[in-house]
């Protein structure tokens, strides 16, 4: 035995307090990853429905719209969009 231990039980309480502090962290991030997953947002892809605008030519159009594109231009990507 140790000078340090006069029991020899020291290493043992050792053992068990990193395990305990361990598995409190595991435990403490799983719950802090599940109310995040839970409570967070994702980004969803555009709802499309019966009459709407197709994203790429949403974009299309308003680009047009600002004048980023010559009447040309937006006829041919219109076009090469299959519209």
């Amino acid at each position: 035995m140790d000078w340090y231990d006069p029991d020899g039980m020291s290493g043992w309480m050792w053992m068990w307090g990193a395990a305990l502090l361990v598995g409190g962290l595991v435990v403490i991030t799983g719950l802090v990853w599940a109310i995040m997953m839970t409570t967070t947002r994702r980004a969803s892809a555009p709802v499309m429905t019966p009459g709407s605008t197709p994203p790429a030519r949403q974009i299309l159009d308003e680009r047009y719209a600002r004048g980023e594109l010559d009447t040309q231009e937006y006829r041919e990507r219109v076009q090469a969009l299959g519209g």
